[in-house]
């Protein structure tokens, strides 16, 4: 690991320990005991090579634990799969890609076992209706018995029961490792970190794009060149003078995924371990700020599933025979119909759709989506029904 940029230069030992002896004491206090670190960055930047030698280093200090969870592990590969020519499902298009779905399905599952390792009790096993997959659950728990996180517990019916095996004396760190390219994925990170007051901090692997595409051809599985190049134009580097959700972030400038220069990195952690994320701000910027990320993020979520519900509808409308004439009239109407039900999202003002209106307790861009596939059927019969 070379130079890093966006933190102080290399501290002495003796503040190194310092913050090391100031984080034991606080874990003593009863303060943070878990601490959520994002790895980000391009793809074959560095990423799995650091989380696993923090992995093996992190446990070597005393009263310190670990865990790496690997996203690349706990996604299906199948959710990565473009759709195949003539798959196409014949019902209206999903509220979210499959990639997108099974991200939030790990921050739900990483949520469950969160409240499980504060609390030092037994893992249940998701409802029925849980919102996170009997697929990635079962990975994400046996990511977790890999590591010493979880143990069985015998449970009355004589079966196995997990139970977290951590949550408790020292520090405990969960280090999670995937792109992150967008500022808002990290937030998600951030917000579960706010409302259990866990510490929070990132890494970024500023990787050039060139030594990041010779790395992936070397691997068994490369990505197309075409996917890092897309990346790397997206991607957003954490903002440490505008946004104070990123202050504890370590922006390093990786070429060989060494740790010669680990000081730094442990004391970030120690220093996220001794301020911990309050769960209520105070700071009128900061929540404008959340706000807007979280609003662009759903404005963006909103406005793909709009694009295929809008390419759907054309595709049926042309099934059913609707003339030319009419199709570039319907067109136009369901472009103008999502302009509106996306400035309406943007601008924060309630849809009167009854739909909307059943959806008032989802998150905005799943009430918007909804809403607007409700309002796109009802356009295009119009033309079906002439």
């Amino acid at each position: 690991m070379r130079r890093a940029a966006g933190w102080p230069p290399p501290r002495r030992p003796t503040g190194l320990l310092a913050a090391l002896a100031a984080a034991e004491q606080a874990m003593g206090a009863g303060r943070a005991r878990v601490g959520l670190c994002v790895l980000c960055g391009l793809p074959a930047a560095g990423k799995s090579s650091l989380g696993r030698a923090l992995r093996l280093r992190l446990p070597r200090r005393p009263g310190w634990a670990c865990a790496l969870l690997c996203y690349d592990e706990l996604i299906p590969e199948e959710a990565f799969l473009p759709r195949e020519a003539g798959a196409e499902p014949t019902g209206p298009p999903p509220l979210l890609p499959p990639w997108k779905r099974s991200r939030r399905e790990v921050l739900q599952g990483l949520e469950r076992l969160l409240r499980a390792l504060l609390s030092g009790g037994p893992l249940p096993a998701p409802p029925a209706a849980a919102a996170v997959s009997p697929q990635v659950w079962g990975r994400l728990l046996a990511c977790c018995r890999r590591q010493g996180l979880l143990a069985a517990a015998e449970s009355h019916a004589g079966g196995g029961r997990d139970r977290t095996q951590a949550a408790a004396t020292g520090p405990l760190y969960l280090i999670l490792d995937d792109n992150f390219y967008y500022q808002s994925m990290r937030y998600e990170v951030y917000q579960l970190a706010r409302k259990y007051s866990l510490s929070f901090c990132q890494l970024f692997l500023d990787s050039p794009v060139e030594c990041c595409l010779q790395r992936n051809r070397l691997r068994s599985h490369p990505l197309p060149d075409q996917t890092i190049y897309l990346m790397a134009r997206k991607i957003e580097m954490p903002d440490l003078k505008k946004n104070a959700w990123e202050q504890n972030s370590l922006i390093l400038k990786s070429f060989d995924c060494t740790l010669e220069d680990d000081e730094q990195i442990i004391s970030l952690l120690a220093t996220a371990l001794e301020n911990p994320v309050k769960q209520m701000e105070e700071n009128t910027e900061q929540k404008e700020a959340d706000r807007a990320i979280c609003a662009a993020s759903a404005v963006h979520q909103a406005d793909q599933a709009c694009r295929r519900i809008v390419s759907q509808t054309m595709k049926d409308a042309k099934d059913k025979n609707i003339l030319p004439s009419e199709m570039k009239s319907l067109a136009a109407e369901l472009n103008k119909l999502k302009i509106e039900f996306l400035e309406d999202l943007r601008q924060g003002r309630n849809l009167k759709s009854p739909i909307c209106l059943q959806n008032q307790y989802s998150d905005p861009a799943t009430s918007v989506i909804s809403s607007f596939q409700h309002e796109a059927t009802n356009v295009v019969n119009k033309y079906i029904l002439k």
